[in-house]
């Protein structure tokens, strides 16, 4: 009976090990930084991006904001809490899906945490009807 409670007493440990070794990389794979565009991107159409509203291009981790007719902005989609990429954009706040911080689409400002700081901007252009984003 003496070697069931040691034998026990192992596979305890040896799961408690694993638990931690699963909670680090848990961690570890919600922490990666997703990296932005590193050149020009051609996004599409600019006619795509609503007046008043702003549209996510998540392949390429970019928001790109219309507040008035031909006036563009483009924020990083990539969240300031921990890099996950945003998930969605309804009634102009977006929305990331790891931790529910939400920013404003039109201003890339934070209107709910946890994240920090606002989304970093991204330079955005019209040539010949298609949005360019850049780094």
């Amino acid at each position: 009976m003496t070697d069931q409670p040691t034998a026990r007493r192992t596979v305890l440990q040896g799961a408690a090990v694993v638990g931690v070794a699963g909670v680090g990389l848990s961690v570890a794979g919600c922490a990666a930084k997703p990296k932005q565009p590193t050149g020009p991107v051609d996004l599409g159409a600019a006619d795509e991006v609503p007046v008043g509203g702003a549209k996510l291009y998540r392949d390429q981790k970019v928001v790109v904001a219309q507040p008035t007719k031909g006036a563009y902005k483009g924020f990083s989609a990539v969240c300031t809490h921990q890099g996950c990429v945003v998930a969605s954009i309804q009634n102009n706040v977006v929305t990331c899906p790891c931790h529910g911080s939400q920013f404003n689409a039109l201003t890339g400002a934070v209107e709910q945490g946890p994240a920090p700081t606002p989304l970093p901007a991204v330079g955005v252009k019209v040539q010949n009807g298609k949005l360019i984003a850049d780094s």
